[in-house]
């Protein structure tokens, strides 16, 4: 992916994952400079930034920066936007990726190079990153993103075993041997799940498992 953007003269990606719920976090993939990718997740700029915004309201095509179309911008979004262009990324194309649910993704190609070469690279490419954009989205939920969803949350692969087994009464102790892993690695993945299922005990994340195996049945 990269190398593609490179070679459309589009100098960076970046594809963020959408959260399914206040518990989860976004996932990000990029080429974007780490302090800016680092400063915009620390500072939760995904709940105010209007490229996110137009991404999950709009399934289609966008572009955004100096010369598209013109909006007011909250004192907090103009920042963001002069953050972004300290960091090379002034002008950008994203490509909202929707599902049945809604939005559950978004991938970007940002550039800092002038307006007209810009335009030119979306106008005579705009197919391209956009079938680009939805075959990189499967592949990286495919071989990247192993874990599963109980509702709306995300858990690893190891948390969803470790909490499969205890809903079938193991003990920490016998997880650990089944899966060879310690007793203290089990309690870990225990607790990141329950965290994430917004629960205080290991009776209450099975009992939410139980539950999405149903409606999965169903």
């Amino acid at each position: 992916m990269g190398d593609m953007a490179h070679a459309l003269n589009l100098s960076s990606f970046a594809y963020l994952a959408f959260p399914r719920s206040g518990l989860a976090t976004p996932r990000l993939i990029s080429t974007y400079p780490v302090e800016w990718t680092s400063h915009y997740l620390r500072s939760n700029y995904q709940e105010i930034d209007p490229v996110v915004l137009d991404a999950l309201r709009n399934p289609e095509p966008f572009s955004w920066g100096v010369g598209a179309h013109s909006r007011a911008y909250t004192l907090l979004q103009q920042r963001l936007f002069d953050e972004a262009s300290q960091h090379g990324l002034r002008l950008g194309f994203t490509v909202p990726i929707h599902d049945d649910r809604g939005a559950i993704a978004a991938l970007t190609f940002a550039t800092d190079q002038r307006v007209a070469a810009f335009e030119r690279c979306v106008d005579t490419h705009s197919r391209v990153l956009q079938l680009t954009a939805l075959y990189f989205h499967a592949h990286v939920r495919r071989t990247l993103f192993d874990g599963d969803e109980i509702g709306v949350v995300r858990l690893s692969r190891r948390e969803l075993e470790c909490l499969q087994w205890a809903s079938q009464g193991k003990s920490a102790w016998e997880i650990g041997c089944i899966l060879g892993i310690s007793r203290n690695t089990v309690a870990y993945y225990i607790e990141n799940a329950k965290e994430k299922l917004g629960v205080r005990t290991i009776a209450q994340a099975v009992t939410r498992l139980a539950a999405a195996n149903k409606r999965k049945q169903n």
